[in-house]
């Protein structure tokens, strides 16, 4: 009998081990299925592959448990054009879904009630059709349901109310119709809820209003009628209403008051609680009760004890719900206590390091997106150095502005990386074109007071000759801080130089002309004093420097951000303007820069620009020199230039790449010397 416990355990230990690799297969299987639905051309999840493993990090968004099963899926703006495949639904242990900002089309699939464990759910900015499928209130654990900006139609599902842990509902810019499930106030946890911009009518139920959670509800550019309930007025500025013209309600501002005129249908506004008095016709509800016109003669003639029956129901009920609020919130705090988190948490801010055991918790990571406008960006109040925080206010983004103007940092909107940055093109809400420039926390300053005084200075800078800084966004759960710029529709202009022959990308020379004065009024305006403004020296001027607008009006970027980064990212910064020619040269030597080293490469710029090359030579300069413009003035003009102004434009960039700097003249000079007409003699 010893030697039999020996073999009773090394098949135990079979058997666990090949339970384990079905398991595994069957996880295999549902992401292969999954892959070739989400990317039917087989284009962006090349990682996925049917002797992989999922778990070892090589399946691109994907991540396991300590179980090694598959708990997060993370494929946000890749470009996926297909379908979410039922398969996803074998998937058992998955806590994480984020698809969002694709280009996925097809029904949501029912299966998907299957995954009990999934937290989050993102399907939003695709274009996704059908209904809603009522059987999503299986997902009994799901926390974030954002399905925003697609092609939904249909009715919201009133099984939604039974989503206990719901925090964050987002089903606006669909074509949903009907009316706002009476259910949705059941969700306790509810935060945030936003309806607008579908199809729905009809009233807004006072059950929601009274959620007791909920901090915005957003039903904007609706056909929502009747009276608002007064409930929402805690909600203060986090109440959306526009565009709904037949709602009406006091205490709003800029909401209509109601009139005894107003169409409000008494049978569609919602009960406080059961009456029980057969004498009520229609269970009329006692939120209904008010004079009405009516033409029905035996309406004055009723007994007073109907509604006396109706008042006193009144009273009960109101008494029976703040007892059981009190004894629900108590219960809720209990429960809270015992899993070791709260509601709060999931919506806070939270390091990353709380974020992480948040999440082991079975709390939602996610839920922490930063809606609220409110974040204290750097701690500027904490530091003591509050007087530059009201000045920054006007600038501030949130991060979910961010993400929905870059399609979450989708690759598709990557315009360019660097050594310490990436820039994205994105749009905002109002529909304007801008740059969003993502920089690492390990980055930028380390000390938060130089770091807030830096942003005050860029907030500060205002010429038509210099990108605009539209605001700023700092994100702690992230590590980054991102600068949100004017979008400059023609890039940058080294792409106009090193043009083949025949290229539309060839600038005439009068649009080359205008491009160099407007990089000098640039210039001159951050070398001068002003009242509110010091001398700003910019260290890095060169062509990737200067965006230009879709009138081609020239435009100096990164303006001051120095005064951001940590010495180090500068230093790196610097050897690359050197190793372009653009570094001047008594740097090497004095280790400081100057209003001379703008100087020179503003110098070196006029004769790219001129010549239409990046690289210059010496003989191009010695030709300069001596105007024989057959060697130094790019031959894509073909002759389509004024002489007279090309010596003028050459003989001020000689003069401002002078070996020394004392020999140079200043952007003051040199604006001077641009409006006068000059030539070879």
């Amino acid at each position: 009998m010893v030697f039999f416990y020996p073999y009773l355990l090394v098949s135990l230990l079979f058997a666990l081990a090949t339970l384990q690799r079905v398991c595994g297969n069957t996880e295999l299987r549902a992401l292969m299925e999954l892959k070739s639905a989400l990317d039917p051309t087989n284009k962006f999840l090349n990682s996925w592959t049917s002797d992989g493993d999922p778990c070892r990090g090589t399946f691109e968004g994907v991540a396991c448990n300590e179980h090694r099963k598959v708990a997060n899926i993370s494929l946000q703006g890749k470009g996926l054009s297909g379908t979410v495949s039922p398969a996803v639904a074998e998937l058992k242990c998955l806590s994480g879904l984020y698809l969002h900002y694709n280009s996925l089309s097809g029904e949501i699939p029912k299966q998907l009630a299957n995954l009990t464990e999934l937290s989050d759910l993102y399907l939003n900015v695709n274009n996704l059709s059908g209904s809603i499928p009522p059987e999503i209130v299986g997902m009994a654990s799901l926390q974030v349901l954002e399905l925003c900006c697609n092609q939904l139609t249909g009715i919201i599902p009133k099984e939604m109310g039974s989503l206990k842990w719901l925090t964050v509902l987002a089903l606006q810019y669909n074509r949903l119709t009907d009316q706002i499930p009476a259910s949705l106030g059941n969700l306790g946890m509810l935060r945030r809820l936003d309806l607008g911009f579908n199809r729905l009518f009809g009233p807004i139920p006072p059950r929601v209003a009274n959620a007791p959670q909920l901090q915005v509800l957003d039903v904007r550019n609706n056909s929502l009628s009747g009276m608002v309930p007064s409930a929402l007025q805690r909600l203060k500025g986090g109440f959306h209403f526009e565009n709904n013209k037949d709602l009406c309600g006091s205490g709003f501002q800029k909401l209509r008051a109601c009139t005894p005129f107003d169409n409000v249908n008494i049978n569609q506004v919602e009960p406080l609680g059961p009456i029980k008095n057969n004498t009520t016709s229609n269970n009329m509800p006692a939120s209904a009760i008010f004079h009405v016109p009516s033409n029905q003669t035996n309406c004055s003639k009723s007994s007073k004890f109907p509604q006396l029956a109706i008042v006193a129901g009144v009273i009960t009920a109101t008494v029976m719900l703040i007892g059981g609020g009190f004894l629900i919130t108590f219960f809720l705090r209990r429960k809270k206590q015992k899993i070791g988190n709260t509601s709060e948490s999931s919506v806070g801010r939270l390091s990353i390091d709380q974020a992480k055991e948040f999440h082991r918790g079975g709390a939602s990571p996610l839920v922490s997106l930063e809606y609220s406008n409110g974040w204290d960006p750097l701690g500027v109040c904490r530091n003591g150095i509050g007087i530059f925080a009201d000045s920054l206010n006007d600038f501030r983004f949130n991060l979910e502005e961010i993400e929905s103007a870059t399609r979450c940092f989708s690759e598709v909107n990557l315009l360019g990386k660097s050594s310490f940055s990436s820039v994205y093109q994105g749009i905002l809400r109002d529909g304007s074109v801008v740059e969003v420039r993502s920089i690492n926390i390990t980055s930028c300053k380390s000390e938060e007071d130089e770091f807030v005084k830096g942003l005050n200075l860029l907030t500060s800078l205002r010429h038509e000759n210099l990108v605009r800084l539209r605001g700023f966004c700092c994100s702690r759960g992230r590590g980054e801080y991102f600068l949100i710029y004017d979008f400059a529709a023609k890039g940058d202009l080294s792409k106009y130089l090193d043009i083949e022959d025949g290229s539309n990308h060839v600038l005439d020379w009068s649009t080359r002309a205008s491009i160099i004065n407007g990089i000098a009024n640039g210039i001159e305006y951050l070398h001068s004093s002003e009242a509110n403004k010091s001398a700003i020296i910019h260290r890095r001027i060169s062509v990737e420097k200067v965006l230009l607008d879709q009138h081609f009006n020239p435009m100096i970027a990164d303006s001051g951000l120095p005064k951001l980064l940590a010495d180090d990212i500068v230093f790196s910064t610097i050897k690359i303007s050197a190793a372009m020619g653009y570094l001047a040269p008594e740097y090497v030597t004095t280790g400081h820069f100057t209003e001379k080293s703008d100087i020179y490469a503003f110098g070196v710029i006029i004769l790219q620009i001129l010549s239409g090359k990046q690289m210059l030579t010496n003989t191009m300069r010695a030709a300069a020199a001596s105007c024989r413009y057959e060697d130094f003035i790019d031959s894509n003009l073909k002759g389509n230039f004024s002489e007279s102004e090309a010596a003028k434009l050459a003989k001020i960039a000689l003069a401002c790449t002078q070996e020394l700097p004392e020999h140079r003249p200043t952007m003051e000079a040199v604006i001077q010397e641009l409006n006068k007409s000059n030539a070879c003699s």
